[in-house]
């Protein structure tokens, strides 16, 4: 559920998405290709998906990866590394990322998605929403 600006204060709705860079033993980052019919198909992003109403961001990537890739995530594992904002246009969107090494179950693509292992110097090979792109500098200097 978006966050909204109050009533004629001419702002658009806020939009918060949590986002998760998944880490492999070998230093990969895991992302997702947009499935068709969705908001900038095609496009490759971080895994993680929209709060609901009253939820933590935490809670959402927890519930989201267990939704989306099959996976199970304690809290304690996440670091939050850190966060985009970006418009786009009839919303604007806030997204932090948090980064994970850690989790127990097979990733497995449950939505229809394309998932690749990415080595951080190759994520800029993958066309990504605007939102996500800056994101990746974050990354690569962790990694």
């Amino acid at each position: 559920m978006p966050i909204t600006a109050p009533e004629g204060d001419g702002q658009k709705p806020i939009l918060l998405v949590a986002a998760i860079a998944l880490i492999d033993t070998d230093g990969r980052v895991l992302i997702a290709e947009r499935p068709k019919g969705r908001h900038l198909e095609g496009l490759w992003e971080f895994p993680g998906g929209k709060l609901r109403h009253g939820e933590t961001p935490e809670a959402a990537l927890i519930r989201e990866l267990d939704e989306e890739l099959g996976i199970d995530v304690e809290q304690s594992c996440l670091a939050p590394l850190s966060f985009a904002s970006h418009d786009y246009g009839e919303f604007h969107l806030l997204m932090p990322l948090y980064v994970c090494r850690i989790w127990n179950g097979t990733v497995s693509p449950r939505e229809g998605q394309q998932l690749k292992w990415v080595r951080p110097a190759s994520l800029r090979d993958y066309p990504m929403p605007p939102a996500d792109a800056p994101l990746v500098a974050a990354l690569r200097d962790l990694l």
